[in-house]
């Protein structure tokens, strides 16, 4: 099985996320417990007040969960569709210059993803990412709500 790296994910954003992908969202790491994305503040992802706006912090903050949810999805080696079911989202201070987002939940998404293959029921889960700038401190901290549902294989007769 191919494993999932920062390399294809930033692929897949701009083939399937071009959105994303053009305000400088990007996956720096991946691994079973942990995702790290990166967003720089830019003229074409900031605000009127010269600073990044909310909705592309959300969207960097949302890959580093997503990441993880299809990182796990991927190694399950069974189809299971996930969806956000619900965000929350803070923002603590003007976010500019690099913003690094770090969601340390992969334990949560393993569990689920365990809990959904054996009761054949959709699972919901909460994921944080917290967002720093160059100087460690917070700028914002996002929480996504996450549904992973078992899809039986198709049986024909």
């Amino acid at each position: 099985m191919m494993r999932l790296t920062p390399k294809k994910i930033n692929s897949f954003l701009f083939l399937k996320l071009p959105a994303a992908f053009f305000c400088g969202v990007r996956v720096k790491l991946i691994e079973s417990t942990h995702c790290i994305t990166t967003v720089t503040h830019r003229w074409i992802n900031q605000n009127p007040f010269h600073s990044m706006y909310f909705a592309v912090q959300a969207m960097a903050a949302e890959l580093s969960t997503g990441a993880l949810v299809m990182l796990h999805i991927k190694e399950s080696n069974q189809k299971i569709s996930m969806l956000v079911a619900n965000q929350k989202g803070n923002y603590n201070r003007k976010a500019t210059g690099k913003i690094t987002f770090t969601c340390n939940d992969g334990d949560k998404v393993i569990s689920a993803i365990k809990e959904t293959i054996t009761t054949r029921e959709g699972v919901t889960f909460w994921m944080t990412s917290i967002g720093k700038d160059k100087e460690g401190e917070v700028v914002s901290t996002s929480e996504f709500e996450w549904r992973v549902k078992y899809i039986p294989k198709s049986t024909t007769v």
